[in-house]
Formats: C-alpha cells, sequence, structure tokens
C-alpha cells in the first residue's frame, strides 16, 4: 500500500500487527496461483509481483503458479486459430496445444520471471514438464483434446529453487503420461496438486471477485472463514454456483492432502495477497479444514 501519506504511528501499526504472521509464516511455503485481472492491469500486476517479492524477503517461500487465458486468446486470434469452448473449457487441438505452449511458457512466464527480477527479487521460470514436476493422464473428455488432469507431482525441481532462495514460476503445460505429448492443465489444479506435493502452509487462489458469496451481487455477503462442511452446504444448497465451484473443490481436495490453509482472494484489489496472509481481517474467503 502507498504510504506516502500515512502517519508514521498508523504505519508502525501496521508493521507490529504484521509481526505475528511473518514470525509463523517465515520459512512455510505459500502456492499462488496468479491469473485473471491481476495479470492484465500493468498497475496491478505490479503491485502483486511486489507483493511476491516482499514476502519472499521475510522468508516466506512462495512459488506462483500461472494460466495465460487472455495472453493465449490473443495469439490465436493472431495466428487464425479459432478458439473454442465445450462447457466452458478450452478445446485443445494440436494446433491450439502448440500456440498454448509457446505462449504460456515463453511470453507469458518468462514475462513475469522478469518483472520479479525487475523488483529486486529472483525469479526462476519453467513449466510442468521441466524435471518432471507434472505427468498429467490426457481427459476423457474427447471434446476437449489436449488437456490433461495431473497424475504425478515431482517437486524436486521446486524445492531446489526454493532452497537457492528463488521464486519458482510455473507455467501449467505438463507431460502426458503415455507418450510425453504436451497437455495443457487448469491452473487451479495445477496449484493445488504443487501445494499438496510441497506440504504447503497455504494455496491461495486469485480471482476476480472477493471470495465466496452468499449473494455474488452483494460484497457484504463475503464468508470471511469456512471449513469444509461448511462449504460442501453452500454447494448442495445453490448458494455456490457456476465458476466457484471447481475452486473450493481444488480447496477442499488440498486440504483433504494436507495443505493447511486454503485462500480465494479478489486480485483486482491491490495487495490482496498481503492482506490474505498478514492482516488479521484478510481480505478474501480462509477455507479450512
Amino acid at each position: 500500500v502507498a504510504l506516502a501519506g500515512v502517519p508514521a504511528g498508523l504505519r508502525v501499526q501496521i508493521l507490529s500487527e504484521a509481526l505475528p504472521y511473518l514470525q509463523r509464516f517465515r520459512g512455510q511455503t505459500v502456492v499462488v496461483k496468479y491469473g485473471g485481472a491481476a495479470m492484465k492491469d500493468p498497475a496491478l500486476k505490479a503491485r502483486t509481483v511486489r507483493d511476491v517479492v516482499l514476502l519472499a524477503c521475510v522468508g516466506i517461500n512462495t512459488v506462483l503458479v500461472h494460466g495465460g487465458g487472455p495472453e493465449i486468446n490473443k495469439w490465436l486470434e493472431a495466428l487464425g486459430i479459432e478458439s473454442r469452448f465445450h462447457n466452458g473449457l478450452r478445446v485443445t487441438d494440436e494446433a491450439t496445444m502448440e500456440v498454448v505452449e509457446m505462449v504460456l511458457t515463453g511470453r507469458v512466464n518468462k514475462s513475469i520471471v522478469s518483472l520479479i527480477n525487475q523488483a529486486g527479487g529472483s525469479a526462476v521460470g519453467l513449466c510442468g514438464k521441466d524435471g518432471n514436476l507434472l505427468r498429467a493422464r490426457k481427459t476423457t473428455v474427447k471434446e476437449l483434446g489436449y488437456v490433461g488432469e495431473v497424475s504425478r507431482v515431482d517437486p524436486s525441481v521446486l524445492q531446489s529453487i526454493i532452497a537457492s532462495g528463488s521464486i519458482p514460476v510455473v507455467a501449467t503445460v505438463a507431460s502426458g503420461e503415455d507418450d510425453f505429448h504436451s497437455l495443457n492443465i487448469n491452473a487451479d489444479t495445477a496449484a493445488g496438486e504443487i501445494a499438496t506435493a510441497l506440504n504447503a502452509e497455504k494455496l491461495i487462489l486469485m480471482t476476480d471477485v472477493p471470495g465466496v458469496m452468499g449473494d455474488k451481487g452483494d460484497a457484504a455477503s463475503l464468508y470471511r472463514t469456512l471449513d469444509r462442511a461448511e462449504t460442501r452446504n453452500l454447494i448442495s444448497s445453490g448458494v455456490v454456483q457456476g465458476g466457484m465451484i471447481p475452486k473450493i473443490d481444488c480447496c477442499i481436495n488440498a486440504l483433504n492432502a494436507g495443505v493447511r490453509a486454503t485462500h480465494i482472494v479478489d486480485g483486482r484489489q491491490p495487495h490482496s495477497l498481503l492482506q490474505e496472509i498478514l492482516t488479521d481481517e484478510g481480505v478474501g474467503t480462509m477455507i479450512t479444514s
């Protein structure tokens, strides 16, 4: 947050409130799925990158996992390849997969790495193929083409990067189990699987909504904290619908596998990462066991 006009006493109070969280999470691993408006808006992108660098500077091991839908769409259009979707999911044929891999592992990944390095951090960009980080099975939904579901995670390469003091930035392209063909992986799912493999303290999904809400048109209906049973009830009762359901499923799967806490936060809100991790109130929805 810009502090130029903030009184000195309030600045000290802000730091004092953050201290127990800094002590608690120092040396712990936080996996962040980075996407949505926070990747598109230059000002939001710069703030998010600074937040990640700050977390690294205070000893919190941060792993950034990203997609890149809008950038993929732009390049498909430029190359004259039609974007097709099936039940809201991208159809990835051979030509589309080539563009997805080129854009995610090249342009998008390296631009994030460069921004982190420019902000004073040290980032290493990679994709699921590197070090056999992610292996995947081709989805059984044939209409989707080269879309994969994570079958194995080998976190060794991430652990080496973290141990060296750098920030891993992961593009979600994996190798197929059978033929090693490139597969496009949902970034939320990949982040959850990576958080589990790293025994992470937190999984944070950045979205374009405030969090889990009782009424999506009313920001005041935001649930600040939920447990697994409460989230299942919200889904079964129809309160939570649409695109929020797979995000909650991702969080519950991570909790079931040992991740201590999961969060759904609004990437459009400046410094939402820091607010969620280092303040009493948080800014989105925290889901715990």
